[in-house]
């Protein structure tokens, strides 16, 4: 149910924001406020979300817990989808969820609440998997079709 809240929410206070806004400042500034926020959002996303991903593959490298660089990878992702929306509400959350220490914030917060039951790297013991007959565990090597040719040989090249 708080979810169907939010989705109503949402739009009706960009809406009331676009009215308040561009009575106060007009048409065109408001517009371009909304194309600028936009643009300076994708570029710090791409910034933010590249140092993300090279976090996680260190912590995946060094076999560390990957949750916190995971967390920060998936605000900055929700971040960047906030920006490209068209708003002022959702492009305020988006730059502040592009706040390091604001994530890192929310990362403590929901590490609190959830509780994680295993976490694993790589292939697990050859019995984790419950047997099943069905199942054949092999290996493959895909061959390429030898060519055919496309017509009958004319006679030239016979012997």
């Amino acid at each position: 149910m708080w979810l169907f809240a939010l989705f109503l929410a949402i739009p009706l206070i960009e809406i009331a924001l676009f009215i308040q806004v561009g009575g106060l400042i007009g048409l065109w500034p408001t517009l371009a406020i909304v194309v600028l926020t936009a643009i300076a959002g994708t570029w710090l996303v791409r910034a933010q979300g590249g140092q993300a991903l090279s976090q996680l593959r260190r912590s995946m490298a060094q076999l560390d817990d990957p949750a916190e660089p995971l967390a920060h990878g998936a605000m900055i992702l929700l971040a960047g989808a906030l920006l490209l929306t068209p708003g002022f509400f959702t492009d305020t959350v988006g730059f502040v969820l592009l706040v390091p220490r604001v994530r890192l914030a929310m990362f403590r917060w929901l590490r609190g609440r959830v509780r994680m039951q295993a976490f694993q790297m790589g292939p697990g013991p050859q019995g984790s998997r419950p047997h099943d007959d069905r199942v054949i565990d092999a290996e493959f090597e895909e061959v390429e079709p030898g060519k055919r040719p496309t017509h009958r040989p004319s006679g030239w090249t016979q012997h």
